[in-house]
């Protein structure tokens, strides 16, 4: 399968990825997306670790940050701003569900375009709508971003207006997990809540980012159980990820949401490590 010129894999440019790479095949893998500015991922130390951790929690040995590095370098210029996709997968295989004795990672780069959000994003908030798809619950792959997005693409495909920004998704028991492309945040007087992903959801690195800084701003943050009514009673919500950092939340799907800035010091922050504008 040829891939277009902005990717770099196994660090060769334009390398055809095989069909028998068990990440193609099964989704046997996992990856990170990050922002580049001036050619350098934001945030590395932080990515790193991550994509370290998820490798680990699916038996796969991580390829070293020194060639993930080069890689980056060999296919970003040094002014550069844009989005890079790091994928990790097993590597080839027979065909079958069983694991060969002896794999090689395959390490896939790839760059785009960094996105353009709307400005009014950044000042009046984002609205957002409750998804019908349900997140199934697998603890062993709970907080990993693995390559078994078919959930995250079924919410997605559930609205085509460019009013909705993203989509939350809850569990079988109602309890909201994450949104489409971001984690999530509720504040209820000075305890800032997101949800326990214990059993299914992506623990990004921003919303780790969040529950360590948010002391600072006389903030108790935890991780806990969310219901769908709890979170539309709260005094203020957030969404983030490692892309746009933070934004307030102003309603979710037909309901109006309460007129709260508190955490708008917080988001700011969270951006502004983004280097937006």
């Amino acid at each position: 399968m040829a891939l277009n010129s902005n990717h770099i894999l196994n660090g060769f440019l334009d390398r055809d990825i095989s069909p028998l790479d068990r990440g193609f095949a099964y989704g046997d893998g996992v990856f990170r997306t990050m922002k580049i500015v001036n050619g350098l991922p934001l945030h590395w130390p932080q990515h790193y670790q991550k994509l370290v951790a998820d490798c680990a929690v699916i038996g796969i040995v991580c390829p070293s940050a020194e060639l993930l590095v080069d890689d980056i370098q060999h296919l970003f210029t040094p002014d550069e701003t844009a989005v890079a996709k790091i994928t990790i997968t097993r590597g080839e295989g027979e065909r079958g569900y069983a694991v060969p004795a002896v794999t090689m990672p395959t390490r896939l780069v790839s760059k785009s375009k960094y996105p353009q959000y709307n400005p009014s994003n950044f000042t009046n908030g984002v609205h957002l709508r409750v998804c019908q798809t349900i997140l199934s619950a697998q603890p062993k792959l709970a907080g990993i971003k693995h390559l078994n997005r078919l959930e995250n693409i079924m919410a997605r495909m559930e609205w085509q207006n460019d009013s909705t920004f993203d989509g939350i998704l809850l569990n079988a028991n109602g309890d909201v997990i994450e949104c489409t492309m971001s984690n999530i945040f509720a504040r209820f007087g000075n305890k800032l809540i997101t949800p326990n992903l214990a059993q299914c959801g992506v623990a990004g690195i921003t919303r780790q980012q969040i529950l360590s800084v948010a002391s600072v701003f006389d903030l108790s943050a935890m991780a806990d159980t969310i219901p769908l009514s709890k979170l539309l009673s709260a005094d203020e919500i957030i969404i983030c990820n490692s892309l746009y950092g933070a934004f307030q939340v102003t309603q979710i799907t037909h309901d109006e949401l309460k007129k709260s800035w508190q955490t708008q010091d917080l988001a700011n922050i969270i951006r502004a490590q983004l280097k937006h504008d």
